[in-house]
């Protein structure tokens, strides 16, 4: 087992009739002036919005709307004026994982003086030192954003998805309702169980550490997750069923599961060139890129493999046996969802694109990725290919 930090301040206020407590968590955090951001129209139609607005009757409230589900940078710099020019003391990001993400960055652009896509692009010396407080209203389970520090941003001129953190980017508080999970269309959760599947993998799909507690902890979402994700498509307002699925979307990804142990996180790297190459769903470029980066780095993960078809998926036979049934049984419980799997079910302009991606990847110096740091360009290059 690794040695490890983790630090998490966010107070989660889970459950029914959460949004109520906003008043009292925003007085606690000290917020006086406040930007509620939010993205499109679907908290004005679901009741939400009307909820928080009635919360925050006795703030100083200034709205920004419009943040993409893949939040956009020219968007969210508008909102970084905003917050600079109202001197806004606090911001409310009501949304899924693209709004709170967006938000994160607006909290560090606000306090920056130079040109912040410095700060995503890792140039020398850039980086975000002071944050605006905010906290969250999370509409849609998926990505944990709201239980974390880290964000992802695009930026359409550049065809660029890069990410940023820190301790700063912590939400101080974060509102999660299961109840919105009704409101969601089949398609959305769909992606936030494969998007919070994902992230579980990532963090256990490794190589073995020694770590016990997390890998149960690991296998115990995963098996949660596919428990319950075909009921919750056919019948979101289940209560308890979103709420199983709200809170692991949140384990997922709260900082739990990395403790002690290695953890991968390139197929979330390629997947972000598709979403900015393409503007497939994100969890949908997971589901394209895992399957074939497992079959790609299978010497390396084949043990975990083998563990993880044997805990969670229940397949009994040899290792070997073992291990490559649960590449397939992966790509086929996407499947399930409803989410298809090849990249050229999304796109015929595959052209070029896996050598694109690659050249990407060598001009950023990604050049050794995943636990081992065994997955170079050119791995990179034969996964996507054999994605396509």
């Amino acid at each position: 087992m690794n040695n490890f930090d983790k630090y998490n301040p966010t107070h989660i206020a889970f459950g029914k009739e959460q949004i109520e407590r906003l008043p009292q968590l925003l007085t606690k955090s000290g917020a006086k002036k406040i930007l509620l951001a939010f993205g499109g129209g679907s908290i004005k139609s679901n009741g939400i919005y009307d909820r928080v607005v009635k919360a925050l009757s006795n703030f100083d409230v200034i709205e920004f709307s419009g943040i993409e589900a893949n939040p956009q940078y020219a968007t969210l710099m508008k909102a970084v004026e905003l917050v600079k020019s109202n001197d806004i003391d606090f911001i409310l990001a009501v949304g899924g994982g693209s709004v709170i993400d967006g938000i994160k960055f607006v909290s560090g652009a606000a306090k920056y003086d130079g040109e912040p896509w410095d700060v995503l692009s890792k140039k020398d010396g850039c980086t975000f030192k002071d944050a605006v407080p905010f906290g969250t209203v999370l509409t849609l389970p998926a990505t944990g954003s709201e239980a974390n520090s880290g964000a992802v941003i695009s930026r359409e001129e550049t065809k660029e998805k890069l990410t940023m953190g820190g301790a700063m980017f912590f939400p101080v508080f974060s509102v999660c309702e299961p109840g919105v999970v009704a409101s969601l269309p089949k398609r959305q959760i769909a992606n936030g169980i494969a998007d919070a599947y994902m992230h579980t993998l990532e963090q256990y799909l490794t190589m073995p550490m020694g770590n016990r507690l997390q890998e149960r902890h690991a296998e115990g979402i995963l098996l949660t997750l596919r428990e319950i994700a075909h009921d919750l498509i056919a019948n979101p307002s289940d209560f308890t069923l979103a709420a199983n699925f709200m809170y692991a979307a949140t384990h997922a990804l709260n900082g739990n599961l990395r403790a002690g142990v290695a953890y991968d996180w390139a197929t979330h790297m390629i997947g972000h060139e598709l979403t900015a190459l393409f503007g497939i769903d994100h969890a949908r470029t997971l589901a394209i890129i895992a399957p074939r980066l497992y079959e790609n780095q299978y010497e390396n993960k084949k043990q975990m493999l083998a563990q993880y078809g044997a805990r969670v998926l229940g397949i009994e036979g040899p290792q070997e046996f073992t291990a490559r049934t649960a590449i397939v049984e992966t790509e086929i419980f996407f499947q399930s969802l409803g989410i298809d799997t090849h990249l050229s079910d999304y796109t015929n302009n595959t052209n070029e694109v896996a050598q694109e991606i690659k050249n990407r990847f060598i001009q950023r110096g990604w050049l050794k990725m995943g636990e081992r740091g065994a997955i170079t360009p050119d791995d990179v290059e034969q996964i996507v290919l054999k994605s396509i």
